[in-house]
């Protein structure tokens, strides 16, 4: 009996042992370069491969992210609806995946039901922060939607320009240029405002991305172009709504938000027009529009935090072909543009004692998650804390080859006027510059092997 005794209490112990590790990391032999997110990849090419959780999610968290993908998917009504109440007085859209289609990029329209383009809208300067300066009347986003009987903030307006260039071997392509203009403004707006267009960008791997150890990220910037490879990656410190204080910015075109809560939170506030708990206020306060009701939050604790979960569970889709030879080429002629220099190939997640399935995990997202001076032609000149009017961060390239089937058809950049990656490629400039010239130089057949890769991711 006392030699049972002592075995159970040695079971016991190691047991307690085990569950005090921290996640350990997997051995380099189980990576390889097809797993994108790490442990966390899921092999599929299909129309759904963005809306996929986790694998090994507990029963319970599984529940939480089902919750999360319901509330994603569905459309809010104006009050006193007894359920799925609190849209607008003004809004950009009336669900989360009006705009992020399949999870995944959306359509550079703005004011139909199917848009996923909105407008930031600020004055010139920098507020206490350091952030952009809030219109009065209109704050940092323009509405462009309003509910029965109101009128929207205004309407937007893109017209392109299109002009036809040539590599050097003769073959054509087109880059379209757009202009955004703002009309039927609800209330006229003194002096110079700036705006700053921004596309629904994919869901996928945001839990992973907020996992890097900020002393990971900061390693890799470069502000002052120390080694002068013409490149100067630049941290953006934000204001989170959450901490009160100043943080990396890791989300946003131009690395503006520093959390999945606060970018959750953010886009039903702005774009639907619903309070939580973490933005309080309607984003109609101070309007004519505002109806002086000072509600409760309308979205509660648990409907938030199911969102943001599922935010953070969404798998990142396995490479494709990556022993095919073109491919592999392909790759080299990317790093040897230094391309990988910006669209870093590899990093590693820290450790997350609540939440182990984020934890020593090395992805594959081909972003540093910096922001980076890309040139004239892509700048809005609007600051965004320490994102100047010709920054953006890097845009993170896994799952780039799925776009197409995913949402079909597929736009690139910031504000979707890339209708190809050959545009978007062509697009860079600034830090960038000595890249897009290499990869313009190539012969066809390079030139496709390049985009060949890029279609792998």
């Amino acid at each position: 009996m006392k030699k049972i005794q002592i075995i159970g209490l040695l079971t016991l112990v190691v047991f307690a042992l085990v569950k005090c590790q921290k996640s350990a990391q997997f051995p380099a032999y189980q990576y390889d370069n097809q797993l994108s997110g790490g442990s966390t990849t899921v092999f599929d090419a299909t129309s759904k491969a963005f809306g996929n959780s986790f694998a090994k999610l507990s029963s319970y968290d599984e529940y939480v992210h089902e919750l999360g993908d319901k509330i994603f998917s569905q459309s809010f009504v104006t009050a006193p609806a007894p359920i799925h109440s609190g849209l607008g007085p003004i809004f950009n859209n009336t669900s989360c995946v009006s705009c992020h289609h399949n999870d995944g990029i959306g359509l550079p329209t703005a004011g139909d039901a199917q848009s996923s383009l909105l407008m930031r809208i600020s004055l010139p300067g920098a507020d206490v922060n350091g952030g952009p300066v809030a219109v009065p009347g209109y704050g940092l986003q323009v509405q462009d939607k309003a509910a029965y009987g109101l009128q929207p903030e205004a309407k937007v307006n893109i017209n392109y320009t299109y002009q036809t260039y040539s590599f050097d071997d003769g073959e054509t392509y087109d880059l379209r240029a757009p202009t955004y203009t703002l009309t039927n403004l609800y209330a006229p707006i003194a002096g110079t405002y700036l705006l700053s267009p921004r596309l629904a960008p994919p869901m996928i791997g945001l839990g992973l991305l907020e996992a890097v150890p900020e002393s990971e990220i900061i390693a890799n910037a470069d502000p002052n172009d120390a080694n002068g490879d013409g490149i100067a990656g630049r941290a953006n410190y934000v204001y989170d709504v959450t901490t009160k204080k100043m943080q990396l910015g890791r989300f946003g075109w131009k690395a503006n938000t520093a959390s999945i809560i606060t970018q959750v939170a953010t886009a039903f506030n702005q774009d639907m027009g619903l309070t939580s708990s973490v933005l309080p206020l309607e984003s109609s306060y101070g309007q004519s529009q505002y109806d002086n009701l000072h509600d409760d939050a309308e979205l509660p604790d648990t409907t938030l935090n199911a969102v943001k979960f599922y935010a953070q569970t969404l798998s990142v889709p396995a490479r494709r072909n990556t022993s095919d030879a073109t491919i592999k080429r392909g790759e080299q002629l990317f790093i040897l543009a230094k391309c990988a220099t910006c669209h870093k190939q590899t990093l590693t997640t820290g450790v997350n004692v609540a939440f182990p399935a984020v934890s020593n995990q090395v992805i594959h997202p081909y972003t540093d998650m910096l922001v980076h001076n890309m040139g004239v032609g892509l700048a809005d000149n609007r600051p965004d804390f320490k994102a100047d009017g010709q920054s953006w961060r890097t845009a993170p390239l896994w799952g780039l080859g799925l776009f197409q089937v995913v949402n079909n058809p597929g736009y690139y950049l910031h504000d979707g006027r890339a209708r190809t990656i050959v545009e978007a490629i062509m697009w860079h400039d600034g830090e960038a510059a000595a890249s897009k010239a290499y990869f313009s130089h190539l012969s066809k057949s390079d030139r496709n092997a390049v985009l060949k890769f890029l279609n792998s991711l």
